[in-house]
This record gives structure tokens, C-alpha cells and sequence, in this order.
């Protein structure tokens, strides 16, 4: 089993930035790799992006530019930095782990971030 336990939303004005973290425990040795997803009221989840163990990371077009994400393996975090906000990036945002790649079988709480326009 492998928990996930997200921090860092808020409320932000559009054009400012926000960093998001996910802490995992548990068997975290199994992670493959971790993700963002983002879900905003009315919508179906979406992904944001991922990182694998070795750091490769893969984002949405939506995000591409703006988003970064980081993982630090020993402390088994991995972090969302969000720049440039746009009020379309309001949503509930998850951290969820894969123990193969693509198949995100773990998921956190979630964490709410607004942007205001």
C-alpha cells in the first residue's frame, strides 16, 4: 500500500504561482511514478503531468510552459510548481503514484486551488 497525502493549494490571483506537494509513505519503494491530475467542478479529471523514478517528465499541453513538477526520491515528494495561473486552473488538484508505468493505482485526498481573475 502506498500513501499519498497532498499540500500547498490555496487561493490565488491569475498570473501569480503556487506550489503543490505530495508526500508518500509507505511501500514507496514500489513507485514507478507520480502524477498530477486535476479535477474542476462539472468536469471530468484530467491529467497535468507525471515523473518517473529516473525524473523524465510528460505534461498536458494545457500546463506545458507553465507547470514543473520535481521529485525527491529520498524523501519521497514530488512537488507541482505552478506559474502563470489562469483562472481555468481552478480544480481540485490530486497526487496519485504508479507502480507500473500509466497505471496510477494511489491517490490522495486532493487540494483545492483557485485562481481569481
Amino acid at each position: 500500500q502506498v500513501q499519498l497525502v497532498e499540500s500547498g493549494g490555496g487561493l490565488v490571483q491569475a498570473g501569480g504561482s503556487l506550489r503543490l506537494s505530495c508526500a508518500a509513505s509507505g511501500r514507496t519503494s514500489r513507485i514507478y511514478g507520480m502524477g498530477w491530475f486535476r479535477q474542476a467542478p462539472g468536469k471530468e479529471r484530467e491529467f497535468v503531468g507525471d515523473i518517473s523514478r529516473s525524473g523524465a517528465t510528460y505534461y498536458a499541453d494545457s500546463v506545458k510552459g507553465r507547470f514543473t513538477i520535481s521529485r525527491d526520491n529520498a524523501k519521497n515528494t514530488v512537488d507541482l510548481q505552478m506559474n502563470s495561473l489562469k483562472p481555468e486552473d481552478t480544480a481540485v488538484y490530486y497526487c496519485a503514484a504508479a507502480l507500473v508505468p500509466g497505471r496510477y493505482e494511489y491517490w490522495g485526498q486532493g487540494t483545492q486551488v483557485t485562481v481569481s481573475s
